[in-house]
């Protein structure tokens, strides 16, 4: 069955009292959209909503699985202005909006959780400790409230370089290269990855589909030093599940531990042989994720 993106319009907020033109977020709507227990799954920084196509199939039974493209990534629309992909302040408005939409749509209460890859664990957390959003419960892939100034530097050599390639097969290669910390995928994964990254541009070359403007801000706001962000996870009292890969750049391991005994007091689950970040595509993460929402 061919998946679905929708759009929603929704505003841009206003950078130094200058108003912004709004912008279309798009994602995928999975299972049925009377079921009021709701998942929000949201990806990583450089990644797209059809990264939980595996995920929200095996779940789609139990939830309605709401799946967007962070704006600059998939199909949401590039900002005009890179300063305007001010990460919190953009991110929360576009989440808090999409939920606010959703929640719309029911006559009767529901219950949202949460799953966010890495960034989208981030926003997850931010979101979960605002007051008037209930979410339910949290997983956050790979991600904690400390993240190692080292592990940014590395992301930004890539994030933000407009690489065009000859061809598909190219493309795939470079991705199974960037990517190799995601651990060992079949080559049907690879590939749902590849397809699903990459726009084909009017000179017949290949490049990623996501914004290169989105790196602006991300490189002059977090390279300097370590993002702490332990004062918001000692606010969220959401029951949230904390999966880290064991080669992990991102989420240290004493970071993830310290996850378990502050806030939250998060579940760990650590997976062996895995970098940054469980993509939550095979059958034994997605029984993690699983087991954990159905578990009462």
């Amino acid at each position: 069955m061919k998946t679905i993106v929708k759009k929603l319009l929704v505003p841009t907020p206003s950078q130094n009292g200058t108003q912004k033109k709004p912008h279309h977020i798009a994602y995928t709507d999975w299972g049925k959209p009377d079921n009021p227990h709701v998942i929000i799954c949201v990806h990583g920084l450089t990644r797209n909503c059809r990264d939980f196509d595996f995920l929200a199939t095996a779940l789609s039974s139990d939830y309605r699985i709401i799946c967007p493209d962070v704006v600059g990534r998939g199909q949401s629309d590039w900002l005009e202005d890179g300063r305007d992909y001010d990460y919190y302040p953009l991110y929360l408005s576009d989440a808090s909006t999409l939920i606010a939409f959703i929640q719309s749509q029911y006559q009767v209460p529901i219950t949202i959780n949460w799953v966010g890859i890495s960034m989208g664990g981030l926003i997850g957390m931010m979101i979960a400790i605002q007051s008037e959003i209930r979410i339910n419960k949290l997983v956050m892939s790979d991600i904690g409230p400390l993240i190692p100034a080292a592990a940014l530097k590395r992301i930004a050599e890539y994030v933000g370089k407009d690489i065009r390639f000859d061809n598909l097969d190219e493309f795939e290669v470079y991705i199974r290269k960037i990517s190799a910390p995601f651990g060992p995928l079949s080559d049907d994964q690879w590939h749902h990855l590849t397809i699903h990254s990459v726009r084909l541009l009017n000179d017949g070359t290949y490049g990623f589909c996501y914004d290169p403007k989105i790196s602006e801000s991300f490189r002059t706001h977090v390279l300097c030093e370590d993002i702490d962000l332990w004062q918001y996870w000692d606010m969220l009292q959401t029951s949230t599940l904390v999966i880290r890969g064991s080669e992990s750049d991102v989420l240290f391991a004493q970071t993830a531990a310290a996850m378990q005994e502050r806030g939250p007091k998060a579940k760990l689950i650590e997976l062996p042989g895995i970098g940054h970040a469980p993509t939550l595509l095979d059958e034994k993460q997605i029984s993690i994720v699983k087991d954990f929402l159905l578990d009462d």
